[in-house]
């Protein structure tokens, strides 16, 4: 089982992970909200702006204070690490 960092010592299980992306859109911010509404929202920023919304194969959307870009780097890094080991 690959996990991810998201901040704060948070880890998702990336194999779950289905996209990362900026929270500044409308359609991601109505997401968001939504997800909120049903009790799918995970927020993972301890007070912080949120950088980066990550949505789950199983319905849940996880908000980040980390930079979509930090996200995705710390995905390639497991990775590679995933195929040298």
């Amino acid at each position: 089982m690959k996990i991810i960092n998201i901040g704060f010592g948070n880890i998702v299980n990336a194999a779950h992970v289905v996209a990362v992306v900026s929270p500044e859109s409308a359609p991601v911010k109505r997401l968001v909200q939504d997800a909120r509404e049903r009790g799918k929202l995970i927020d993972a920023t301890y007070g912080r702006r949120t950088r980066a919304v990550i949505i789950t194969d199983s319905d849940h959307v996880v908000t980040s204070s980390l930079q979509p870009d930090t996200i995705a780097h710390r995905f390639d890094a497991s990775e590679e690490e995933e195929q040298d080991g």
